[in-house]
C-alpha cells in the first residue's frame, strides 16, 4: 500500500463520463507502476498531516509530569486523563468512531490504555461495558497533538504551573503545522 504526500494537479471528464484525476507525487512512483497499472485500486483522499514532532511529545510529557507532581498523582494517571479529555478518538477507514464492548469482568486497561467507558449493557443475562477508544499519543498528527497540548497547557495554568507564553506556543504549533 502506498501512503504518501501528493497534490491534485488536474481533473478531467472523459467522453464516457468517468473522471481522470492527475496527481503530482514526489516519490518514485514508477517503482510501483507495473504492479498497480490497470488494476482496480482503492483511493482514499484526505488532507496530509505530518506526524507530531518529538518536541511536541516531550513538551506534553513535561507538562504531564508537572501536573502530576502538583496534584500529587501518578504520571500515568494524569496522561490517561489528558488523553481522554483532549486527545483524538480513534476512527476506522470510513471515519466512524471506534469502540469496544467487553464483558464487565474484563479490565479494559489490560487490553488498551486509552478507553473511555460510556455505557453498560446486558445481553442474554451477561453484563458488558462499552468503551470509546482514543488514539495513543505517538499516533497523533500535528493538529491532534496541538489540541492535546493546548488542553494540557490549560490544565497546567489552572494549577498555577508555568507554561510557554502564548507567543511561544503559537510559534511551536505553527512549526508543527507548517508541514500540513
Amino acid at each position: 500500500m502506498l501512503n504518501q504526500k501528493c497534490r491534485i494537479k488536474e481533473l478531467a471528464k472523459t467522453h464516457s463520463g468517468d473522471y481522470v484525476l492527475s496527481l503530482a507525487v514526489p516519490q518514485r512512483i514508477e517503482l510501483y507502476y507495473d504492479d498497480l497499472a490497470e488494476k482496480d485500486l482503492r483511493l482514499e483522499l484526505s488532507i496530509w498531516r505530518e506526524k507530531r514532532s518529538l518536541n511536541a511529545n516531550a513538551y506534553f510529557h513535561l507538562l504531564v509530569g508537572k501536573i502530576a507532581e502538583k496534584a500529587k498523582l501518578g504520571n500515568d494517571e494524569v496522561k490517561f486523563t489528558m488523553v481522554l479529555e483532549y486527545g483524538a478518538v480513534m476512527t476506522d477507514n470510513d471515519g466512524a468512531k471506534v469502540g469496544v464492548k467487553l464483558p464487565s469482568s474484563v479490565d479494559v486497561k489490560r487490553i488498551y490504555p486509552y478507553a473511555k467507558w460510556f455505557d453498560e449493557r446486558t445481553e442474554n443475562g451477561k453484563a458488558f461495558n462499552c468503551y470509546i477508544i482514543y488514539k495513543q499519543t505517538h499516533t497523533l498528527d500535528t493538529a491532534e497533538m496541538s489540541r492535546l497540548i493546548n488542553g494540557v497547557v490549560y490544565e497546567a495554568k489552572e494549577l498555577g504551573i508555568e507554561t510557554e507564553t502564548p507567543e511561544q506556543l503559537a510559534r511551536i504549533i505553527s512549526l508543527w503545522e507548517a508541514g500540513k
